[in-house]
């Protein structure tokens, strides 16, 4: 956690990437201190990792994680009804998940928008493909109901709350055609802005979120200055 300088900061919620099988919360805390000078409350989760876990168990605790940080957010300087959440590749699938989370499911005492807005960056929110893809296939071990019940583009848009998905123009046809797929699955009202970062591909599309000249890091600004 990089808490505020100042009481009362929105909260930014970053979720790592890697396919929800490798890397750590502390490969990308480079992003923290560009968020924290610009006002921002930072909070960098963990999860257990595939084949460990499932997707499903992941999700899970990306919940709790969420649930935590509204319950001590004020503790460390952010404001608890001010919490938007941003994740790269697989972090971009759990963001959306986040943003449609049911949470007063989750807890009595959270509110449904716990989640003010997402920025997913490069996210994957259609799983079939990859349950047949190769290189994956043996550690995230997707079945057809995995598919259904994980899939954003699956769920019903989000009834308060904001996506942004935005996928690096270099990027494979794949991450395009994800990024673009879940504008048409949540519609304009829910997906506002569904953009691509000319020249950036999967691995430095990131860099711009840390960038205070960037796109990507005005967007989040622009996010969390809404929230």
């Amino acid at each position: 956690m990089f808490p505020a300088a100042r009481p009362g900061a929105p909260v930014l919620v970053f979720i790592h990437g890697g396919y929800w099988r490798a890397l750590d919360k502390r490969d990308q805390s480079f992003l923290a201190p560009p968020l924290v000078a610009a006002g921002a409350m930072v909070v960098l989760p963990n999860y257990a990792l595939c084949p460990a876990v499932s997707i499903a168990t992941i999700a899970l605790q990306l919940t709790r994680a969420l649930a935590w940080t509204y319950r001590n957010a004020e503790r460390h300087g952010g404001d608890p009804a001010r919490i938007v959440v941003a994740g790269h590749s697989a972090g971009g699938h759990l963001a959306a998940m986040m943003l449609a989370c049911r949470w007063p499911e989750v807890g009595a005492d959270l509110p449904p928008d716990l989640v003010k807005a997402a920025l997913a960056i490069s996210g994957l929110f259609d799983l079939e493909p990859l349950r047949h893809a190769p290189f994956l296939r043996a550690d995230l071990r997707l079945t057809p109901a995995d598919v259904r019940r994980l899939s954003p583009v699956r769920f019903a848009p989000p009834r308060q709350g904001k996506l942004a998905a935005v996928v690096g123009g270099a990027e494979s046809a794949e991450f395009q055609r994800q990024n673009a797929l879940i504008r048409s699955a949540w519609g304009e009202r829910a997906v506002p802005v569904c953009e691509s970062i000319p020249g950036a591909h999967h691995l430095n599309v990131l860099d711009g979120l840390a960038d205070p000249r960037a796109r990507l890091h005005g967007l989040a600004r622009e996010l969390l200055d809404d929230s």
